[in-house]
């Protein structure tokens, strides 16, 4: 086997030696923790009214629970350490014994919010405090202690990457060697267990992260999808609203000379009705301009509905089952295609919805032209009995929102009571 050259064994070997060095100047230095994650609602506590007068609204909950477990262990170690000067005799004051129960606690305080702040500040305040303990009261350290910088450390592995989080272990296992090399065996077991624990959380959290961040990216293309589809749709239907505008703006212009005859009068009638035919035509192009089609070229041909087949949608929805009432006000004749067909669409979809999730639900369908708007409400109580299908809602909500948008009008969608209302506000006019 040929030896590598010595330049290469001299640079093999410095990398190897960077290689440890850096994790532990990392920990001890330049290292940085992940950001905080975002508390969940069952995580944070509203203050309440009468301490309104605090800076802040809400209580994040796990701090506070740092904060008292932080009290507890400071609490708990200088009554121990009082009983044990008593014991011993030693001349060790009150601010001595408070200076290594704060040593021992303290740092637990910042885990959650600077963990590597809290692990180096405990690195720092534990020989001191080990070396008062030890010099006055006779045993290094006490369960405090061990509670407090087992946390930290877990705090640093579930908020760190791994070389910081392995140069946090190495420093600490050294740590522990240099205060009491007897208990270096027990120490050094909890310590991998915490860091191999707390790693795993964090690879777990990082995982999750991901697959969230994946399934809002999928829900974004599918809602993206379903608006692109249902433009198309709108575009078919408007598409073949224009293509029988045209088809008669064309019988008209060989039919209008021949019915006039000569007849100035009639031949005028007859051009203003084409003009206003050809003048609805451009209209609901310039709509189907601002629509994306797809290539689908085969779309269905069949007339397209409106308002006129109320009564027939009515009675579809009442034979599966729903209790629906339809009120109409206002000269509902003589409205734009465009307008007619999308408040027929959307009481359509709103029957869907509610046969889909409220069964046997009692609907009420109010139609009324008010000047130059047409309003489209419709309510449904809860139903009588559980959904066949339970499940996400589908696309109509989105379809019906292109719809709105398209004409220029508003939409309202949400629940009313124990049922739900959609409200739709059509403008008639044609837009400039």
């Amino acid at each position: 086997m040929t030896s590598r050259p010595p330049r290469q064994r001299a640079r093999a070997a410095r990398q190897g030696v960077l290689g440890l060095i850096t994790p532990l100047v990392e920990a001890a230095v330049t290292g940085v923790p992940d950001p905080a994650r975002p508390r969940t609602g069952r995580l944070n506590a509203r203050v309440p009214h009468f301490l309104g007068v605090l800076p802040f609204r809400t209580v994040d909950l796990v701090l506070l629970a740092d904060l008292a477990l932080t009290f507890l262990l400071f609490q708990t170690g200088f009554i121990r350490f009082k009983e044990l000067a008593a014991e011993t005799h030693s001349p060790m004051d009150v601010q001595g014994l408070a200076f290594v129960a704060a040593a021992f606690s303290l740092p637990l305080a910042l885990r959650h919010r600077w963990p590597l702040a809290a692990w180096r500040s405990a690195a720092l305040l534990m020989p001191l405090g080990t070396d008062i303990s030890r010099q006055f009261l006779g045993i290094p350290y006490t369960s405090a202690a061990a509670v407090m910088f087992t946390l930290v450390v877990y705090s640093v592995a579930v908020r760190c990457d791994r070389r910081i989080t392995l140069g946090v272990w190495g420093i600490s296992v050294l740590g522990a060697l240099t205060i009491h090399s007897d208990s270096l065996a027990v120490v050094t077991v909890v310590l991998t267990v915490t860091v191999l624990f707390g790693h795993n959380v964090r690879a777990r959290r990082l995982a999750l992260g991901r697959l969230a961040q994946e399934e809002r990216r999928s829900r974004q293309a599918l809602d993206g999808q379903a608006v692109l589809e249902e433009r198309a749709r709108i575009a078919r239907e408007l598409h073949d609203v224009v293509a029988h505008h045209m088809s008669v703006i064309a019988i008209q212009a060989e039919a209008v000379p021949l019915q006039a005859a000569g007849d100035a009068a009639r031949l005028e009638e007859g051009l203003g009705q084409i003009r206003t035919l050809s003048l609805t035509a451009m209209n609901e192009m310039r709509r189907v301009l601002g629509v994306l089609r797809d290539g689908d070229e085969n779309g269905d041909t069949a007339p397209q509905p409106g308002l006129g087949r109320l009564e027939e949608l009515v009675g579809t929805a009442r034979s599966a089952g729903l209790t629906v009432t339809l009120h109409l006000g206002g000269d509902l004749t003589g409205l734009p295609t465009a307008v007619s067909l999308s408040a027929y669409r959307i009481a359509q979809e709103s029957l869907s919805n509610a046969m889909r999730h409220a069964p046997g639900s009692t609907v009420s369908i109010t139609i009324v032209r008010s000047g130059a708007e047409l309003r489209v409400q419709v309510t449904n109580t809860a139903g009588h009995r559980s959904p066949d299908r339970p499940g996400p809602a589908g696309h109509g909500l989105i379809g019906m929102r292109e719809r709105v948008s398209m004409l220029g009008g508003s939409l309202w969608i949400g629940p009313v009571g124990n049922g739900f209302a959609v409200t739709a506000i059509l403008p008639i006019m044609e837009k400039a």
